[in-house]
């Protein structure tokens, strides 16, 4: 792959990687161009990115089962590797979310109460309660098997950025004028988000295969479940903000995950 020319319309692949992993993870990578062309083609390998991070958190959990730690020791390992690959960045930006919409002040009022440093006690009991369901789902996913654990752990992740895709469509506008919400709000055209959307459905399907005929469509009504979850968020967000931002897509991305991995674990 080569990278294009700045001056053209049309950024190369390395230049979509790059802007994805560079904005949506931690990862010593440096984003080359900063415009519209980019930020779409970012924003739509958000699930490539998404299945990076979810197999590095599978490949711990299993590593550690491997070295006989519990379940639950692997779990919390494995949530904490997309928190690790981000600085936090995503549940940063869901207890900024929870923070905004707690407060119930007007829309100005509540963006300036997410863009500060500190968490308040909405932001705090979401990222509680939110990582200790994550925690919980993939224990007694591990606990069931190494597969069936490490499957959900890469569907989720995929599902995650998916949803932080579906944001960046057509007709969903910004909240503020400057951040990553302005960069990529409206970005990515309608019809090639319904393409992302049945690509990471049909991703989860195959995962869920490779554990059998049985898994093939939980996997899938997991991933169209986290989605449908995500975009309940993004509505009301849009209602209550006015649009999109940077801290909305942690909570969406976060939202999408915690979700499949519950539905996976239901099943």
């Amino acid at each position: 792959m080569t990278d294009s020319d700045p001056s053209s319309g049309k950024p190369a692949a390395m230049d979509a990687l790059r802007f994805a992993f560079g904005t949506l993870t931690a990862l010593p990578v440096t984003v080359t161009r900063w415009d519209r062309p980019a930020a779409r083609g970012g924003m739509l390998c958000a699930p490539v990115v998404g299945a990076v991070v979810g197999l590095c958190a599978a490949a711990v959990g299993g590593v550690l089962l491997l070295l006989d730690a519990s379940p639950l020791l692997a779990a919390v390992a494995t949530a904490a590797v997309p928190a690790a690959l981000t600085r936090g960045l995503h549940l940063d930006g869901l207890a900024d979310t929870a923070d905004g919409l707690g407060s119930a002040r007007p829309a100005a009022d509540a963006l300036r109460i997410m863009k500060q440093s500190d968490i308040g006690p909405f932001g705090v009991l979401t990222l509680l309660f939110v990582v200790l369901t994550q925690v919980a789902c993939l224990a007694a996913l591990y606990a069931d098997s190494w597969s069936h654990g490490a499957a959900a752990a890469a569907v989720s992740a995929v599902v995650a950025r998916t949803a932080m895709t579906l944001a960046c469509r057509d007709g969903v506008p910004p909240a503020r004028p400057d951040g990553l919400g302005a960069a990529v709000a409206g970005a990515v055209p309608l019809r090639t988000a319904a393409l992302a959307t049945a690509a990471t459905v049909a991703v989860a399907a195959a995962a869920g295969a490779l554990l059998g005929a049985g898994p093939t469509l939980h996997f899938a009504l997991a991933a169209l479940l986290a989605l449908a979850a995500a975009e309940l968020l993004l509505r009301h967000c849009r209602a209550r903000f006015g649009g999109i931002t940077g801290d909305v897509f942690g909570a969406l991305a976060e939202t999408a995950a915690t979700t499949a991995l519950v539905a996976l674990a239901l099943g």
